[in-house]
């Protein structure tokens, strides 16, 4: 490998992460429904395809054991796990309806489903967006590539300004590790 390949990467990385300092407020607005859902009893439900679905899966994870901080585990759950789950669904329902099935058995208002697509664009995950609308359960969407039409169909959209794949997975997970931290902080004020 060569020095200079890793240093453009490294580089290009390092522009993605800048360009995404734009969206302080809405990751701060985000944060903030976060703790809002959490200190009222809500559950967060997290979604993805992918490596938008290993995201959802660690992220859930942080709020159950922790983050930074020893703490009362937090009430979050990954629709990416139950592999009977998704296999019945997906051959019984159609992979479309993966997560807006789960969604309809398991969310409630004063919820929070947080989908994360770098294309905004997965049917399953559109599906579920509407599912939760017609839950009254409110929807934050990690999204890439201009956001898709997912965009459109959620509370918050937090799009990063990139075509990259792998750089828009690498700057969600970074997002929701701040936010992870965020309410980590915001809950002890309250506590």
């Amino acid at each position: 490998m060569k020095p200079a390949a890793v240093t453009t990467g490294l580089e290009a990385l390092a522009r993605a992460v800048l360009d995404s300092v734009s969206l302080s407020d809405r990751v701060a607005a985000a944060a903030a429904r976060y703790a809002e859902t959490l200190r009222a009893g809500g559950t967060l439900f997290f979604c993805g395809n992918g490596g938008s679905a290993a995201d959802a899966q660690h992220i859930a994870t942080e709020y159950v054991v922790r983050y930074s901080e020893a703490r009362r585990p937090l009430a979050a759950l990954a629709l990416t796990t139950d592999t009977s789950l998704l296999t019945a669904a997906s051959n019984d329902l159609g992979f479309e309806r993966v997560f807006a099935r789960q969604v309809e058995a398991l969310c409630r208002p004063g919820d929070l489903l947080v989908l994360h697509s770098t294309s905004g664009d997965s049917p399953n995950l559109l599906a579920a967006a509407r599912a939760a609308r017609d839950r009254s359960v409110r929807t934050v969407g990690f999204l890439g590539r201009g956001g898709g039409a997912l965009a459109t169909q959620v509370d918050d959209a937090i799009v990063v300004p990139s075509d990259d794949t792998g750089r828009i997975q690498v700057i969600h997970l970074a997002l929701e590790h701040l936010i992870v931290e965020l309410v980590e902080v915001e809950l002890a004020a309250g506590a």
